[in-house]
């Protein structure tokens, strides 16, 4: 019994109860983030965020609050030296409370203005670390009188032993501080490392990682990027520049390659309209001229498939205007070779004469759309066999647009093959609408304009890779000049059918009532098909 009460017993005993109460403000640390907070987490609440960074803090105030009331501790700990102990948890945990407190409102701020933090996770921990200890050795000093003097010889051994240990850890860290200071790049951006390309998915204290277009992650370490040379896409704004470089024949028009390579990339909606475009002559060649078609995009994870979109619309607008694009002398040959058939070396179109023919017989564009001869066609096919050897055939891509709403119009379409959507932009009530429709193989679309002079009423879109035949007006001039009696028939058609939809033209804000009116008098597209004749003449 006298060990019992023996004054070592009393100290063990007290140490043994302090252990206690810190391994009970553990438990009730956990609970407290497990049940409540992570609830509160879950649902959204910034109060839930607030709490967890503050729940630590709280919990050992209040244990050592509770510690604190008189009858507990004269109780658990009737020596003075341990009341003394509790005093300065008590100070330490109170400042520590604080710290963390204006650290949190600190945080909560930047998170409802979704804003990111200005400090790295590391830094941000490393400088609360140090606020921390600097707390506690001031206690130590201060209220409990233990010299701290052998602490700082001890950390600053133990600093320069683990500092020779983690060279490679500690280079990192740093290197991870200096890219965030500097802003190279945040979460989010592409940026191309080296030969590393892609974009940023995360980046802590030791290195950063990418996720390239393979959708592979690619762990880089901070010192290295930091050695490296960053190329950063995504600043300062999402807006990047691409290039294609392009080379066409000295027969072609520069003028006409510029206009070409402007098209294409105007027609593919990823490619901004502001900056426009760009395309410049680079050169000379022994082969051609060299051209490079300058753009601007958004999304650069889509630049593959943007600048693949834009070629191929290159592709499609250099064959209609028949611009070449230079080829080894062998594959020229080969090609030159087989456009000539062997009587005599003459090339002849005979086929394509052909083909046109049967298109054009295939569609309404020669066909009476009323009445007793509805389907019936109004000019004879030997006719029509010489008027197919005039008109062009031209492949358009998907997405192209073939003209805009608006624009003047000379001359008008047959589809061959695919499928053109036609969109209507008109107004009602002062409230704008769009109206649809679809042109399929045998269609004619852009007539009208052809024929009245009309502004374009419709935006005409590629909506599957089709195939059209371009009747021009001095094409048309050549049939009119054979069979005068068409033009009577056509002025019929259309006049009748623009009466018929006049109230519907009154919406389109491109056309004037004086447009409208011309474009259902019969005797008004006469005198305009008439001077398509004096005009070839």
């Amino acid at each position: 019994m006298n060990n019992l009460s023996s004054p070592q017993v009393a100290v063990y005993l007290e140490i043994f109860l302090l252990f206690l109460a810190f391994v009970t403000a553990l438990i009730l640390y956990f609970l407290v983030r497990i049940v409540v907070l992570k609830s509160l987490i879950s649902r959204g609440k910034y109060a839930g965020t607030f709490l967890f960074r503050l729940n630590l803090p709280i919990v050992f105030l209040s244990v050592t609050l509770v510690l604190k009331i008189k009858s507990i501790r004269d109780a658990l700990f009737p020596s003075q030296k341990f009341n003394l102990y509790l005093d300065a948890a008590l100070i330490f945990f109170f400042v520590f409370f604080l710290v963390r407190l204006i650290d949190a409102f600190l945080q909560s701020w930047y998170t409802k203005r979704s804003l990111s933090f200005p400090l790295p996770r590391v830094l941000h921990g490393l400088i609360l670390a140090v606020i921390y200890s600097f707390i506690l050795f001031i206690i130590l000093n201060g209220i409990l009188g233990i010299s701290i003097t052998p602490f700082l010889a001890t950390s600053a051994l133990l600093t320069m032993i683990l500092g020779l240990a983690f060279q490679g850890v500690l280079s990192n860290i740093l290197s991870g501080m200096s890219l965030h200071f500097t802003k190279s790049f945040n979460k989010g951006d592409w940026i191309q490392v080296g030969s590393n390309e892609g974009v940023v998915i995360d980046t802590n204290w030791r290195e950063t990682r990418i996720k390239d277009r393979y959708s592979n992650i690619i762990v880089i370490p901070n010192n290295t990027i930091a050695s490296e040379k960053i190329t950063n896409f995504s600043y300062p704004d999402k807006k990047t520049a691409l290039t294609i470089p392009v080379k066409a024949s000295y027969g072609a028009p520069p003028s006409a390659v510029l206009e070409a390579l402007y098209e294409a990339a105007a027609n593919v909606p990823e490619v901004l309209s502001s900056p426009k475009p760009e395309a410049y002559v680079l050169s000379y060649d022994d082969f051609g001229i060299s051209y490079l078609l300058k753009f601007w995009i958004k999304d650069f994870d889509r630049k593959h498939p943007i600048i693949g979109e834009v070629g191929k619309l290159i592709w499609y607008k250099f064959k209609r205007r028949n611009i070449e694009i230079p080829v080894p002398l062998s594959d020229k040959l080969g090609t030159v070779l087989k456009s000539f058939k062997e009587k005599g070396g003459v090339p002849v179109f005979d086929e394509d004469k052909e083909r046109n023919f049967e298109d054009l017989v295939k569609s309404s564009f020669f066909r009476y759309q009323s009445g007793k001869r509805e389907e019936e066609l109004f000019v004879p096919e030997d006719e029509i066999r010489e008027f197919a050897a005039l008109v062009r055939r031209h492949r358009f891509a998907h997405g192209e647009i073939i003209f805009k709403q608006g624009d003047k119009g000379k001359s008008c379409y047959i589809v061959v093959k695919g499928m053109i959507r036609g969109e209507i932009v008109y107004e009602e009530k002062g409230k704008k609408y769009t109206s649809e429709f679809k042109m399929e193989p045998g269609g004619i679309f852009g007539e009208m304009s052809l024929f009245t002079g009309m502004l374009r009423t419709a935006t005409g879109v590629v909506e599957v890779e089709s195939e059209l035949l371009e009747v021009r007006a001095e094409n048309f001039a050549f049939l009119l000049e054979r069979n005068p009696g068409v033009a009577d028939v056509i002025a019929d058609i259309v006049s009748k059918r623009n009466e018929n939809n006049q109230e519907f033209l009154k919406k389109i804000k491109e056309l004037s009532e004086h447009d409208i009116e011309q474009s259902i008098s019969k005797r008004s597209i006469l005198e305009r098909l008439k001077r398509f004749i004096i005009r070839k003449s």
